[in-house]
């Protein structure tokens, strides 16, 4: 047995892209591990939710840098199924995210690594896009299909987007991982080399084996992978956890709540506490903070902290 690298300082929580040249293909490589043990350190995961959730947070993070944005955000959703009724991944313009996910018992039966169409059986996969302020946010939603998160995404993005995409996807405790290739509609000249190139890149993404994903640097597995090919890479791009709660955020949550649902809770328990299911920031509203909240609808309703 060998003992692992340690990863470079350059090679940990980045972004990186890189196009085919003279052929309509791109490609992107993403490393996530202070980003994604932040995630983890924030709530508590069990074995069989925190793998698929890795390699969301992984996909969530290739399918942002694709999206133009102007400050919004990329949310990207398993919602609906059973045992696990929610995994959501939200990956900020600037490429900074956060993650949850939420479930109700029914984990023991399934082991500790199961596939994501078991984990949330019967859900569905949305993947929502808010381009900025003034611009209008874009949300496609298809029935969760396939076993494997690769499998789940590959299948969303020919249902509703109609783009052939890739996905090779791994998470342990220390990193979530992923390589997404994606072929693009031809245009003039640039598809001199599109289908025999796609169908070598296909075949070569396939024999990415998980744990060479989770160890080894990132150019080096591009270097492997695709040696032969002409690879035009791009300058990596930091990524990092980052939550947007805040007090004024979830004063507009309880403005979402109610004034009866809101008061009853003051009543019965002298203060509303509420948690931030990302991060685990609680924040406490006495009766008089309450009512401000409530009365506060001048600002209009935040987003869900």
């Amino acid at each position: 047995m060998t003992a692992k690298r340690p990863p470079s300082p350059d090679d940990t929580d980045v972004l990186q892209r890189f196009v085919f040249e003279r052929a309509r293909v791109r490609g992107e490589l993403v490393r996530l591990d202070e980003a994604w043990r932040e995630v983890r350190r924030r709530r508590e995961y069990p074995d069989a939710v925190r793998g698929p959730l890795g390699e969301l947070v992984a996909a969530s993070v290739l399918l942002a840098a694709t999206v133009k944005f102007q400050g919004g955000a990329l949310v990207l959703q398993i919602q609906g199924g059973e045992p696990v009724d929610l995994l959501v991944v939200e990956c900020q313009a600037d490429l900074t995210l956060r993650a949850m996910a939420r479930w109700d018992g029914g984990l023991d039966r399934l082991g500790p690594s199961p596939a994501l169409g078991t984990l949330a059986s019967g859900g569905r996969c949305a993947l929502t896009i808010d381009p900025g302020p003034g611009l209008v946010a874009y949300q496609g939603i298809v029935p969760l299909e396939g076993s494997t998160t690769s499998e789940v995404l590959e299948r969303y993005m020919q249902r509703s987007e109609q783009i052939e995409t890739l996905f090779v996807l791994a998470a342990d405790p220390h990193r979530a991982a992923g390589l997404m290739l994606q072929r693009l509609p031809a245009r003039g000249g640039w598809a001199q080399q599109g289908p025999d190139l796609w169908s070598r890149a296909s075949h070569l993404l396939r024999t990415l084996a998980r744990p060479d994903l989770l160890e080894r640097e990132g150019r080096e597995i591009l270097r492997r992978l695709f040696q032969d090919e002409d690879l035009r890479l791009f300058e990596s791009l930091p990524v990092r956890f980052a939550c947007r709660c805040s007090r004024a955020r979830v004063a507009g949550v309880i403005r979402m709540i109610g004034a009866e649902e809101a008061r009853g809770v003051i009543a019965e328990r002298g203060r509303l506490d509420v948690t931030c299911d990302f991060c685990g920031e609680g924040y406490a509203f006495d009766g008089a903070e309450t009512e401000r909240a409530l009365a506060d609808t001048a600002s209009g309703t935040p987003p869900p902290a």
